[in-house]
């Protein structure tokens, strides 16, 4: 099991884990010499590596890669292969991982390949098709550009069980200039995929990661993806963080603000909190869920950074010791009960008084 870690300076933890993990990084190759046989041809053709448990790095952070290598096995050896002097071999790369990413899929694997980034294969696409005299149209771009992004990212599928019940999942990463998202390439590959999620740079320089934009980034799922126990809490943490973006401004003019406003500003400065990760730390769909929980009930307002720690891990462990009957039921895609909620807001909030942490309604 192969767990990527985004290459992007804006997240701050880890990727998804998966049977094969496929990155696709158009500024270098990394290439893994093993002892299997398997993907050899491929790494002669496209300059893959093909690991020999299956796990597929394509053109990844050469620093990142070799640490991963050493953490993996200390047999294989890496060497890398420059592809920044021609384009062709930049418009090549995404393909020849998409397929790489197949091969394995058809053998009844899950498959993640992460585009790193699909800007850089557009200008790549353009120098190529610039040189051969085609017509440029919206930014120097070939008109066929929103085709050829399509054509690559709609290869991703999942199997019927006769076919293997493998997967293909993408993850393009697409950069924005001066957080423009309405640019011809970002706009295109929104209107490709199932959603986006929008990393600002402003959230980053305040130290909040990942660095999500909560306004920018949505799902064209919808809410038919989500655990019924989602739901209900999704609602009023949207609003209330949305209203506390909008009122945070003023408190930096010293404006005297009344009770209810004072409220919504710490609720959504709790509801910040809970959004940050640390590296190599995800939570499983129950831990979020009681953490939200708790968030929405005011357990965690007027807390201190360090308190909301503390109070995050606290909920998580009266989560864990005294309702396992309760996250088998989120897992099983069952909603929470009012009876039941109410019930584990009082566990989290008599285990919170006791380790003297108070909320601002305590």
């Amino acid at each position: 099991d192969l767990r990527g870690t985004c290459h992007s300076d804006l997240c701050g933890h880890d990727g998804v884990g998966t049977d094969v993990a496929v990155v696709c990084d158009l500024h270098e190759v990394v290439q893994f010499h093993t002892a299997a046989n398997i993907g050899r041809a491929h790494r002669r053709t496209v300059h893959a590596g093909v690991c020999a448990d299956f796990n597929v790095i394509l053109n990844a952070d050469i620093a990142n890669l070799r640490n991963l290598l050493i953490a993996l096995s200390g047999r294989r050896e890496a060497k890398t292969v420059g592809t920044n002097d021609t384009a062709g071999m930049q418009y090549a790369a995404p393909y020849a991982a998409t397929s790489i990413g197949e091969y394995f899929m058809a053998q009844g694997k899950d498959v993640l390949v992460v585009y790193d980034d699909l800007t850089n294969h557009a200008r790549a696409y353009r120098e190529m098709s610039l040189l051969l005299r085609r017509p440029p149209g919206r930014e120097a771009f070939p008109g066929d550009i929103f085709y050829i992004h399509s054509r690559l990212l709609e290869r991703s599928t999942h199997l019927r069980a006769e076919l293997g019940g493998g997967s293909l999942t993408s993850l393009p990463i697409v950069s924005t200039e001066a957080g423009n998202i309405s640019a011809y390439i970002p706009t295109n590959i929104i209107s490709i995929t199932d959603g986006q999620i929008y990393l600002a740079a402003n959230l980053y320089q305040k130290g909040i990661m990942p660095a999500i934009d909560t306004g920018r980034s949505v799902s064209r799922v919808g809410g038919d993806a989500q655990l019924p126990a989602y739901k209900s809490l999704i609602g009023p943490l949207k609003l209330f963080y949305s209203q506390f973006e909008e009122l945070e401004s003023f408190t930096k003019f010293g404006t005297q603000l009344d009770k209810e406003t004072k409220k919504r500003i710490n609720r959504g400065r709790a509801i910040r909190a809970v959004l940050e990760q640390s590296r190599f730390e995800p939570l499983t769909a129950p831990e979020q869920i009681a953490v939200f929980m708790a968030t929405n009930a005011g357990l965690f307002d007027g807390l201190t950074t360090e308190e909301n720690k503390q109070a995050q891990k606290i909920v998580r462990e009266v989560l864990q010791t005294q309702f396992s009957a309760e996250v088998t039921d989120i897992l099983a895609r069952k909603k929470i009960a009012t009876e039941t909620q109410e019930k584990m807001l009082s566990a989290f909030k008599s285990a919170l008084q006791r380790e003297g942490i108070k909320s601002d309604d305590d």
